[in-house]
């Protein structure tokens, strides 16, 4: 090579080329793929949300004795398998999976009762499921003031743990979504898949867009920090293909776009909010570099390795900006769970869109 001229490039880090960072790399020993912005110590109290892998934070959480903050814990009278049926322990709250931002921006209007929440619920059989998580409940409640009985408690949870929290994991999980088509409500789920009846005059498919998402992502960053100055949170994308997709096109493209648009959103709010910051789980389980190493044969479910293999990275990464953690981990020891809190990847996540499966 002849004589280098002095430029930008020269003396940066092994890490901002990809031949020593990747290259020629294990994939396993790939490392410090994020700067954190800030730290998220064991006195903190962590609230998580969204898509089905947000459940693998708060078990990583739990196992190595952080402050996870279960705001909606379940009856002392439920064994944990009764409770896991009836989606206690899941997340901080019990919504079930928030898959879009829409779903999170309405979530936090009606507990800080910027909106009035609908008095809507699908009926099955004699049974009611609630709209906004159809899944909540196996066999659904018995009249319609159980359904809104039930929601009331877990507004109030959701107000509680955004007051209380020091941390919030939110993770993104899709674009695809149903909604209402005079009220623009959000569905949780189609109508007419896990509970209630599809009806094509009032229920419509929308595949949101960026402009959308970061606008409600927005919106949602806000309502939680009026109501929680001192709040940071944390961006994730779930690394879990769509089950199925309702654009008309093949699962596989859509996957990608849908992905990749809330990863481009993900970025652009870690960019523009100084307490908000993106970890990059959906990369290390999807980027070509890891050869599919951490998904299961159907090519979607991400198997106990690859969910530890993301957890590692994060305590990792956090030990490396914020050496004071180390030395505090290294000082307390590693909590052992003692049967009471799984491992991060111990117990089956729940997921709602699975149930997609059945039309396949």
């Amino acid at each position: 090579m002849s004589e280098q001229h002095p430029n930008p490039y020269i003396g940066l880090p092994e890490t901002a080329f990809w031949k020593t960072a990747v290259a020629a790399k294990n994939p396993l020993q790939i490392s410090q793929l994020w700067q954190p912005k800030f730290p998220v110590a064991r006195k903190h109290r962590v609230i998580t949300a969204g898509s089905c892998f947000a459940q693998h934070f708060s078990r990583a959480l739990v196992a190595r004795g952080y402050g996870w903050l279960d705001a909606e814990p379940a009856p002392k009278l439920l064994t944990e398998e009764q409770a896991q049926d009836f989606n206690y322990g899941i997340f901080s709250f019990r919504t079930g999976n928030i898959y879009t931002a829409r779903m999170l921006l309405q979530w936090l209007s009606y507990a800080f009762e910027l909106e009035e929440p609908p008095v809507e619920g699908w009926q099955n059989e004699g049974r009611f499921y609630d709209p906004l998580r159809p899944g909540i409940e196996p066999n659904g409640f018995a009249d319609m003031d159980d359904l809104l009985a039930s929601r009331r408690a877990v507004l109030a949870a959701i107000r509680r743990a955004v007051l209380e929290a020091d941390v919030f994991v939110f993770t993104m999980g899709l674009t695809e979504c149903w909604r209402h088509r005079d009220s623009g409500l959000e569905f949780a789920m189609c109508p007419g898949t896990l509970a209630g009846s599809f009806d094509p005059e009032q229920h419509e498919f929308v595949n949101q867009r960026f402009v959308g998402i970061r606008r409600d992502m927005r919106a949602a960053l806000k309502i939680l920090q009026d109501a929680n100055p001192k709040l940071k949170i944390l961006l994730t994308v779930s690394p879990v293909p769509l089950t199925a997709t309702a654009t008309g096109g093949h699962v596989l493209t859509a996957t990608s776009h849908s992905k990749s648009v809330l990863r481009a959103v993900a970025g652009e709010l870690a960019a523009e909010f100084k307490d908000v910051d993106y970890f990059p789980s959906y990369e290390i389980i999807t980027h070509p570099a890891y050869r599919g190493m951490f998904y299961a044969p159907n090519q979607r479910s991400v198997v106990p390795q690859g969910v530890n293999h993301v957890m590692e990275s994060f305590f990792a990464c956090q030990f490396e900006a914020f050496p004071w953690l180390a030395r505090q981990a290294k000082r307390e020891g590693q909590k052992q769970a003692g049967g009471k809190a799984p491992s991060a990847s111990a117990r089956a996540v729940k997921c709602d869109e699975e149930f997609l499966d059945a039309f396949g």
